[in-house]
């Protein structure tokens, strides 16, 4: 049986990703953070029942000796590092705890990888968790492999030095590390503060009166969006190779952060532009005007296609958050009729 151990487990793709293993047969481990909150709200189909699908471990990227140690006890076959400080605006206000987390983590863990790898002479697949955030101010269109990076936020600048010190431990060490530079990519388990769920979240509850009036930033942010589960498929393709290599994961489609408000409210028959209020609050600093990925490479050598269109995706969402609001609102209703 192989066994899979996965940082940032808790998180969107780390939850797509451990149905995906386990699908597979993979023996599937998580690292999760010591928090005062369980946090584990799109996992506990997986982490409760005798016994566990996936099993849990306490651990934190910026403690190192901890991460060999669980490397050590786990002895997986392939590791996945999805932990970061993964909110592009956040990395504004906290560009200190990014770096340690996003940067320095993958390099804590890759060095937990080779020390585990050189002392037992098992190899151990690593995939990183790189971002289209890395090419930032771009210098070409559709962006690829070769393209430069450009960052233009903190969390860019981490990601940046998570891909490229994978980049050097593949080249000076020969672990079999690959970096997946994954394009926006979205899902009814996104969380709340991105953009996208922040929309389809206000959708749902504008629709049923639960709120009136929705605040975001550039409506003109251009992206390319898929959907998570889709984009986890070409992580695991990644460390199924004989060689280790870097691939973008993208639909090469085109979309404005109007676009999909416009979709998004139109599926309940909302106009957005009766709700939605431009916020300056929410501008980055320095802006990332457009990402487009050209996913030829993946195609091509990992035999990867995304399978949702965005129409599909944006639709899955404002259902899933449809059925949230409701729920929502029968609560809110029954603890007024209590109170009265």
């Amino acid at each position: 049986m192989r066994r899979a151990l996965i940082t940032g487990v808790t998180g969107q793709d780390g939850s797509y990703l451990a149905e995906l293993l386990l699908s597979k047969g993979y023996e599937v481990h998580g690292l999760r953070r010591r928090s005062s909150t369980f946090g584990t709200q799109r996992i506990e189909h997986l982490i409760f029942g005798e016994p566990a699908q996936v099993q849990l471990h306490y651990g934190d990227l910026s403690d190192g000796n901890g991460l060999t140690r669980l490397l050590r006890e786990i002895r997986p076959h392939e590791v996945y590092n999805l932990a970061a400080q993964s909110h592009v605006r956040v990395s504004f206000d906290q560009p200190t705890y990014t770096a340690d987390v996003t940067a320095v983590g993958a390099l804590r863990l890759l060095e937990a990888v080779r020390d585990v790898q050189d002392s037992t002479g098992e190899q151990i697949r690593f995939y990183q968790a790189s971002s289209s955030e890395m090419f930032g101010k771009v210098v070409e269109t559709p962006q690829r492999e070769t393209t430069p990076f450009h960052p233009r936020s903190p969390y860019g600048v981490a990601k940046v030095y998570a891909h490229w010190i994978t980049v050097n431990y593949r080249e000076s060490y020969g672990l079999h590390a690959s970096c997946g530079i994954l394009f926006n990519h979205e899902s009814p388990r996104r969380g709340e503060t991105f953009v996208t769920r922040k929309i389809t979240r206000a959708v749902a509850r504008i629709k049923l009166g639960l709120q009136h009036t929705l605040h975001l930033g550039n409506l003109d942010a251009q992206r390319d969006w898929g959907h998570a589960a889709d984009y986890v498929e070409a992580m695991w393709l990644m460390l199924q190779q004989d060689e280790p290599d870097d691939y973008v994961v993208a639909t090469g489609t085109l979309h404005s952060v109007r676009d999909f408000c416009e979709l998004a409210f139109g599926r309940v028959g909302l106009d957005y532009r009766d709700h939605v209020e431009v916020d300056p609050r929410y501008f980055r600093p320095a802006e990332v005007d457009l990402l487009l990925g050209d996913a030829s490479k993946a195609r091509s050598g990992l035999g990867w296609s995304p399978r949702t269109s965005f129409l599909r995706l944006v639709d899955t969402m404002v259902d899933a958050d449809l059925e949230l609001a409701r729920r929502e609102a029968g609560t809110a209703s029954f603890t007024h009729r209590a109170a009265a």
